[in-house]
């Protein structure tokens, strides 16, 4: 048998310069790999607390009851528990994931030991994340998870996070906040204006990306990835089968569509020659700057080194000709809830509606076909008063 290391307690130094202790203890040999087995305690404050915990594991050892423990705190059972999540999600969704824990989560919880987290301390959190974030839901579900995870692995019996009251005020201004979201769209008759004022702008690559959207309903990301073999001039159709996202180190790639579905929209003549148009004008405006445009897979909109477009940078452009036009303000995905309202006042069923946007919950068409019910029940009622007027 191979000779055991005497449990040396020695002393380091953090960061901060602050003095801590620390031990390794030979605890057995692995069964499974006939290795020896050693376990490491540190951030011993003392050396006295480092001689009790070292006589402790001693005792236990001889008990035959100590359990080598792999992680102690939040922060290393997410570390084990993200590795997993990555396998099971798209490169973009495992970045914004991600960034909820950085930002909330494990500057919250992180240091926590495992085994003490309970029911008050994540109260506690969800009741700050419910004041400081519109979607503290999300980062209490992710909170969760990696409980849940620990569960799977013995760390811990139940989850804390279970038992969590969630915020009723909290609720309900999470509710005014998605009410407020949904006025995030044009009127038919502000979507022309909107339109034409573009028109007048020297940006025609602009004016043409909005109108598809406005007169499509399909997400920033699907337009970006659109190359020009996914449009079909004769039958005036476009194939939505991928969307332009942004991953790891903030690189762009396409990924699938976000419900991971694709389908194929059919469009009205005047947005599918405008869109004939640009493809026109790209060609000569590209190949002044030295590119070759009429490769198939040419993307429809594209930035002047004919690479992926920032999706930011239409911000700029909605920004611009809003203040520039003095114009009601909505953001670039109030062009898809604005087809959406369209779409239902022009006499579209809820059916054809979740088809065309590529919703898969059919909720998400409820939402915005409810408020747009409320509209027309208000327009009804001003008509009878207008018409009335006695």
């Amino acid at each position: 048998m191979a000779k055991k290391k005497s449990n040396t307690i020695e002393p380091y130094t953090l960061k901060n310069g602050e003095k801590r202790y620390r031990f390794k203890i030979y605890i057995g040999i692995d069964p499974l790999t006939g290795k020896e087995l050693r376990t490491t305690r540190s951030k011993f404050k003392t050396k006295k607390e480092a001689e009790l915990a070292l006589a402790r594991i001693k005792l236990e050892i001889d008990k035959g009851t100590f359990r080598k423990k792999q992680v102690e705190t939040y922060q290393e059972i997410y570390d084990l528990w993200v590795i997993q999540y990555e396998k099971t999600v798209e490169e973009s969704s495992f970045v914004k994931t991600t960034g909820l824990f950085r930002n909330h989560i494990l500057p919250a919880m992180g240091e926590y030991k495992i085994e003490k987290i309970h029911v008050d301390v994540c109260q506690k959190h969800v009741d700050e994340w419910a004041v400081k974030l519109k979607r503290f839901h999300m980062v209490k579900a992710y909170a969760a998870k990696v409980l849940d995870f620990a569960i799977k692995r013995g760390y811990i019996q139940t989850n804390p996070f279970t038992h969590v009251d969630m915020p009723t005020a909290a609720s309900k201004k999470a509710t005014v906040n998605s009410e407020e979201e949904l006025e995030n769209f044009y009127t038919r008759e502000q979507l022309i204006e909107f339109l034409s004022c573009l028109e007048k702008e020297n940006n025609y690559k602009a004016y043409v990306f909005f109108r598809l959207l406005a007169f499509s309903g399909i997400r920033k990301g699907e337009a970006f990835a659109l190359t020009w073999n996914d449009l079909n001039f004769t039958t005036n159709e476009i194939r939505i089968n991928k969307a332009l996202s942004r991953g790891k180190a903030s690189k762009l790639y396409v990924k699938s569509t976000k419900t991971g579905i694709a389908r194929t929209i059919k469009m009205e003549e005047k947005t599918m020659a405008v869109l004939k148009e640009w493809k026109k004008k790209q060609k000569q405006d590209y190949l002044a700057l030295g590119f070759n445009t009429l490769n198939p897979k040419q993307l429809v909109f594209s930035n002047e080194y004919n690479e992926y477009m920032q999706p930011t940078k239409t911000r700029k452009w909605i920004l611009h000709v809003q203040d520039k036009y003095k114009l009601g303000t909505i953001t670039t995905h109030g062009l898809r809830h604005t087809h959406c309202s369209l779409l239902f006042e022009a006499g579209a069923n809820l059916k054809e509606v979740q088809d065309r946007l590529g919703h898969s919950d059919v909720k998400t068409t409820m939402d915005i076909y409810t408020h747009v019910s409320q509209k027309a029940k208000e327009e009804a009622i001003n008509k009878f008063d207008s018409f009335m007027s006695i």
